[in-house]
């Protein structure tokens, strides 16, 4: 659609470039049914969750509290932190980071570039993850302080109000054509947030929720896993926007398959984020058994330049058992299949 999904030339602000990203064709069946992907690291941060950074602000200076000078404090795995990290800049907040070894050194280095403080949990050593403790750790220290947000973005309604745009984007570029919807959950913000307003603009789409296997938001078992950005570990609680009346599936993709599906993608020019790869895999491999005609949007929320040091990275990747070129292969030859259809 000319015109379509066009920011504008000058802005005053970073955050005023937040939205309005493209949607690109990864795949198409023999039956003319396509995988879209909606680019959300054509954000600025490179992800999604700078969105729903912004959304939380938002409601919190409304409901008066935050104001100037004011703090916000947020337990964080990376990208929801360098979201706020840039509005809090721009709007001069200090912003107070709570995070765990789990989130990638790139996220952290680009927090403190912001100006962010870091405050860490879980000085063992491990990369596992620590959201419960990371949490308890925020509430507590916002508790009582005048001028102060938690914006526990687990459980803030904002973070799905965030999402809202999303669903006209996507109703403005295809004239209300949508089949199906299919992106990760970790908070459930943008899945649900996304799928809720489209609920009031169009009908007829299926909405699926992937998790990494070892999640424990579509049942068990629970174990850890390296996606990061998503998902609910063990000892987490389920966040408040994860609605299931609006799921009509739940599924689970390994590490291994998330990341050899990021590292495929990457050999059609595109970067995409390991949680991300779990969408675009569970997405690849459904995209055949559609309606002929379908057309199926992935939400990318999450570019893959964070990522050098781990998902691209064959020493990190074989260090932890996660290498496997069978399924980047397998995975290669699923993408030189559909996109010999375009």
């Amino acid at each position: 659609m000319p015109g379509a999904l066009q920011r504008p030339a000058v802005v005053a602000r970073v955050s005023d470039l937040i939205g309005r990203t493209p949607l690109l064709e990864l795949a198409v069946t023999e039956t003319g049914s396509r995988l879209l992907l909606k680019l959300e690291m054509y954000n600025p941060t490179g992800t999604a969750k700078i969105r729903m950074a912004r959304a939380m602000i938002d409601a919190a200076e409304t409901a008066g509290e935050l104001r100037s000078g004011g703090r916000i404090i947020e337990s964080t795995s990376g990208n929801t932190g360098l979201g706020l990290a840039v509005v809090a800049a721009e709007r001069g907040y200090r912003f107070t980071a709570v995070v765990d070894n789990h989130a990638c050194a790139d996220k952290l280095r680009g927090m403190k570039a912001f100006g962010t403080e870091l405050v860490r949990v879980g000085d063992d050593g491990t990369e596992a993850l620590a959201t419960a403790a990371r949490e308890e750790l925020a509430e507590q220290m916002a508790r009582g302080q005048d001028n102060t947000v938690f914006t526990e973005q687990h459980n803030n309604p904002a973070n799905g109000a965030g999402y809202f745009p999303v669903a006209h984007e996507l109703v403005e570029a295809l004239d209300g054509k949508l089949d199906v919807l299919i992106a990760a959950v970790g908070t459930g913000g943008a899945l649900f947030g996304t799928a809720r307003e489209l609920r009031t603009l169009i009908g007829g789409f299926t909405v699926v929720g992937v998790e990494p296997k070892g999640s424990i938001a579509f049942g068990g078992p629970a174990h850890d896993y390296y996606q990061s950005g998503t998902g609910t570990p063990e000892g987490a609680e389920l966040g408040a926007l994860v609605d299931f009346g609006l799921l009509d599936e739940g599924v689970k993709v390994g590490d291994i398959e998330a990341f050899a599906t990021c590292r495929a993608v990457a050999r059609t020019g595109l970067l995409i984020g390991g949680s991300a790869g779990g969408v675009v895999h569970e997405a690849l491999t459904r995209l055949s058994a559609l309606p002929p005609g379908s057309t199926m949007v992935a939400l990318v929320n999450d570019g893959g330049e964070k990522y050098l040091d781990t998902v691209f990275n064959d020493d990190w990747m074989r260090e932890r058992d996660l290498l496997s070129p069978d399924a980047e292969h397998e995975i290669d030859e699923l993408l030189t299949k559909l996109r010999g259809n375009r």
